[in-house]
């Protein structure tokens, strides 16, 4: 049975804490936060990284400041010889999912308008005609579950948006367990996607490939990290 652990985290830190939380960051780390044009979103890119540091490190026996990333084709960061993990942020939130089982891909989404056209552009036929069924007090929260879905299967391969978003599906509907039902070039039974209750306004997804069934969720606060 799979352990993942989820830890939650806000990302809005005052500016005097920016200092402190800047320190375990490599040089590149902090070259990208420079590179930000929005106070804003640099201080919570430092704080999303930082945090991440000090998780991992605690996992690894290691200080933050030691924890050193390998990176895939697509620029997805991983550990040499530590647990699978996956970062996600959201309206100033971040959520990190961590498994000593293998490797995942995690989205989280602040529940916000969108128009219909996003949905008919980025999801397949299949999802976008599931989608349309809905009940138009549920259209929302069914475009969210269907994004949040998609975005951690790319997350999980590692593509990021080089893969094309029609060239897989997932399904929508709240009376339907989540699940891949077509991905070219593999096996959607070999897939499992877990819908994360985050709280009102807010939805998740975990994507896991190869994975036994059922999949066991801790949450964990990072304030309890210090």
């Amino acid at each position: 049975m799979p352990r993942i652990d989820l830890w939650q985290w806000s990302l809005d830190i005052p500016e005097q804490d920016i200092l402190k939380a800047s320190k375990p960051l490599s040089d590149d780390e902090m070259r990208r936060a420079d590179r930000f044009v929005k106070p804003i979103d640099r201080r919570m890119y430092i704080a999303g990284r930082s945090r991440l540091r000090k998780i991992l490190g605690r996992y690894l026996g290691l200080a933050a400041k030691s924890v050193s990333f390998d990176y895939g084709p697509h620029g997805k960061p991983m550990l040499a010889d530590g647990p699978g993990f996956n970062l996600s942020h959201s309206g100033g939130r971040a959520v990190l999912a961590v498994s000593e089982d293998g490797d995942l891909g995690l989205d989280i989404e602040k529940v916000r308008p969108i128009e219909d056209a996003v949905a008919r552009h980025n999801f397949s036929p299949a999802e976008y005609a599931e989608l349309s069924e809905l009940p138009k007090a549920e259209w929302l929260n069914g475009f969210f579950k269907c994004w949040t879905r998609k975005e951690a299967v790319l997350k999980r391969l590692g593509y990021g948006l080089y893969m094309p978003l029609d060239s897989f599906d997932v399904t929508v509907s709240q009376d339907v367990p989540p699940c891949l039902t077509r991905i070219e070039g593999d096996n959607p039974v070999r897939w499992a996607l877990v819908h994360l209750d985050l709280g009102p306004g807010w939805i998740g997804a975990l994507a896991l490939r190869d994975a036994a069934d059922p999949v066991q969720l801790r949450w964990r606060e990072a304030d309890e990290l210090g």
